[in-house]
C-alpha cells in the first residue's frame, strides 16, 4: 500500500512489525506537510505484534492534510516532484512528468510547450534534477527580455573591444551552462538572426564569442519553452524551420489547469503548505472556499492558482480562509451581471455544461446546478438567493438541497 500510493515517504510501520519495537519517525505527505510519528508495538499472548498504534502530528499545518478520497486514485509525486511544485493527479500531468523523467538522459534538445502559467519552467528544472548534469549548472534566459542588440553577446559572451563598452572579456550564457542545461523561455522571442546562429551551435555542439577568432565547445544540453504555436510562426516565416526541427526532437506539452481538474485541489493545500511556512501564517480553508476555487477557470493556470493562495494566506484575517476572503471575481456569474462565470463553453470550470453530445436535459441539469450552488456561495442564504433568481425560497432550498448531496 505504501509503495503504491506514496502518501508519505519513509514508512514506519514495517520496520516496526520487524524490529518489534517503538519507533519514531520525521516524514513528508503527499502535499509536501512534515509530520512525526511515533508507532508502538502492541503484542499478543505469542509475542507477536498484533496491533501498532500510530500517533502522527502535524505541528506546522494540523488539520491541513488533504482527505483520503481526494487522492486515492493517482498518488504518484515523490518528494523531487514536490520540491518543484508539481503536484499531479491528473493522467495528462502524469504523463508529461513521464515522458520529462525519460528525456532527461537525452543529450537532444527538448521542446516544452504549454499556455502561460501552466509549469514549463518548473517542469525545466525537474528534468534538469533526473538527469546526470545534476550537478552542473541549470541556467535560465528570458528570450523576451534581452534587447536584439546584445542577444548574441549573452548568449556567447564577448571579447574585449568587441563593441563600445566592451572593456573586459566576458562569457556568455553558454559558457555559464556549460556540462549543465540552458534553459531558453519564450524561444519565439528569439531574433531571427541569432536563430541561425543557435542552430549552429545545436548543430556543431561549439560556438564563437562575439569578437573572437576561435570556435568553443557547447557541451549544453538545451530546453526551449514557449507559450506560442512555434510551427505556425514556421508557416508564417517569423521562425526558422529549420531550427525548428532541430528543437523539437522531443516535445512534452503541458495540459492548462482547467484541463486537469483532478489537480486544483492537491495544488491548493500545496500552496497553502508552501505560503504558510513562507509567511508563518497557520491557516486552515474551508470546504465551501474549497468548492469555489474548484469552479473558478484558471485562465492563468497554476501561476494564477498559486498566487491566489499567497494572497489569501497573507490577508485573510482568522486561521480559516472562507468564502468571505475570495475576491469577488470568484463569485461574478450570470445572475450577478459578470461575465467571467457566465453559463458558456468558455465559462464552466469543466465544459461540462456545454459538451458536445451531450444530451439537452442533462445539459441544462448541468447548468442549473451550477448556478444555484455558485448563487448560494455568493448571496449565503436561500431568501436573497431566490429574490436574484427569480423563484420561491421553497424551490430554492429545494434545489440547493438537491445539488448539495450531489456535490
Amino acid at each position: 500500500f505504501v509503495r503504491e500510493n506514496n502518501f508519505w515517504n519513509l514508512s514506519v510501520l514495517p520496520t516496526v512489525y520487524e524490529l518489534k519495537k517503538p519507533l519514531k519517525q520525521e516524514q513528508q505527505t503527499y502535499i509536501g506537510a512534515d509530520i512525526f510519528t511515533i508507532a508502538t508495538p502492541l503484542f499478543d499472548g505469542d509475542g507477536e505484534v498484533e496491533f501498532v498504534p500510530m500517533n502522527v502530528r502535524d505541528d506546522f499545518h494540523e488539520g491541513l492534510i488533504e482527505r483520503f478520497q481526494d487522492i486515492q486514485e493517482h498518488s504518484e509525486n515523490p518528494p523531487e516532484r514536490l520540491q518543484q511544485g508539481l503536484v499531479s493527479q491528473s493522467p495528462g500531468m502524469i504523463e508529461a512528468l513521464s515522458l520529462a523523467e525519460k528525456v532527461a538522459e537525452m543529450k537532444t534538445p527538448c521542446l516544452l510547450l504549454g499556455e502561460s502559467g501552466s509549469g514549463k519552467s518548473l517542469l525545466a528544472k525537474y528534468i534538469h534534477l533526473n538527469s546526470s548534469r545534476r550537478d552542473k549548472p541549470f541556467v535560465v534566459v528570458n528570450c523576451a527580455s534581452i534587447p536584439v542588440e546584445l542577444f548574441e553577446s549573452e548568449l556567447f559572451g564577448h571579447v574585449r573591444g568587441a563593441f563600445t563598452g566592451a572593456v573586459s572579456q566576458s562569457p556568455g550564457l553558454f559558457a555559464q551552462a556549460e556540462g549543465g542545461m540552458l534553459l531558453l523561455d519564450e524561444i519565439s522571442e528569439l531574433p531571427f538572426a541569432v536563430q541561425a546562429k543557435l542552430l549552429h551551435v545545436l548543430q556543431e555542439k561549439e560556438y564563437r564569442m562575439v569578437g573572437g577568432t576561435g570556435s568553443l565547445p557547447a557541451d549544453v544540453k538545451i530546453l526551449a519553452a514557449s507559450n506560442r504555436n512555434l510551427l505556425a510562426m514556421v508557416q508564417a516565416g517569423t521562425f526558422r524551420e529549420d531550427l525548428y526541427y532541430r528543437l523539437n526532437v522531443v516535445e512534452i506539452v503541458l495540459p492548462p489547469l482547467r484541463e486537469r481538474p483532478e489537480d486544483i485541489v492537491p495544488l491548493i493545500y500545496y500552496f497553502l503548505q508552501v505560503y504558510g511556512k513562507q509567511y508563518k501564517k497557520r491557516r486552515h480553508i474551508s470546504e465551501q472556499a474549497v468548492g469555489v476555487l474548484r469552479q473558478n477557470p484558471w485562465r492563468g493556470n497554476v501561476r494564477e492558482l498559486a498566487h491566489t493562495i499567497e494572497r489569501l494566506v497573507v490577508t485573510s484575517a482568522g486561521g480559516t480562509i472562507d468564502v468571505s476572503d475570495l475576491s469577488p471575481a470568484m463569485f461574478e456569474s450570470p445572475f450577478s451581471g459578470g461575465a467571467r462565470r457566465g453559463v458558456s463553453s468558455k465559462s464552466s470550470g469543466d465544459g461540462a455544461c456545454t459538451e458536445p453530445g451531450r444530451a439537452l436535459e442533462e445539459a441544462l441539469r448541468c447548468c442549473e446546478r451550477d448556478i444555484i450552488l455558485k448563487a448560494y456561495v455568493h448571496y449565503k442564504s436561500t431568501r436573497k438567493m431566490a429574490e436574484a433568481l427569480g423563484i420561491t425560497q421553497s424551490k430554492a432550498s429545494r434545489l440547493l438541497r438537491k445539488y448539495r448531496a450531489e456535490s
